[in-house]
């Protein structure tokens, strides 16, 4: 009687052992994983803030008369952001995760989130 109930216990201290093993391992992965989501996040906040920027840059540097459409996405890996136009002059995106500002030149009206238009009049840059 006493062997099986050492064997009884030392299966179900192996047995503990391996799940608690098996569940380090999935949790160390997990955390990798939302790791690389968070840097990837980070990377697209400040694309997509750059990306603005240069937009604005290109106008700027454009003759009257020029125009163009520009798509902003409506989420960031299916979460929500903010991108806005601060003091017509800087453009500031932020996540849950991230935020970027950078400065731009000086641009009357404001950036949104889906099509945008900008365009040159009269040495003005507008958008929307």
């Amino acid at each position: 009687m006493k062997k099986k109930a050492q064997s009884a216990m030392e299966f179900l201290v192996i047995s503990a052992s391996v799940i608690f093993f098996f569940t380090m391992f999935f949790v160390v992965i997990q955390k990798n994983v939302l790791d690389k989501e968070k840097e990837q996040e980070v990377v697209v906040v400040e694309e997509l803030a750059l990306s603005i920027k240069d937009e604005i840059g290109i106008a700027l540097g454009a003759s009257d008369g020029y125009s163009r459409e520009f798509n902003i996405p409506d989420n960031i890996f299916g979460r929500d952001y903010e991108v806005t136009l601060i003091d017509n002059s800087t453009i500031y995106v932020k996540s849950a995760i991230s935020a970027i500002s950078l400065s731009t030149g000086r641009v009357e009206g404001n950036v949104k989130k889906g099509v945008n238009v900008i365009k040159k009049e009269n040495g003005t840059v507008y958008l929307n």
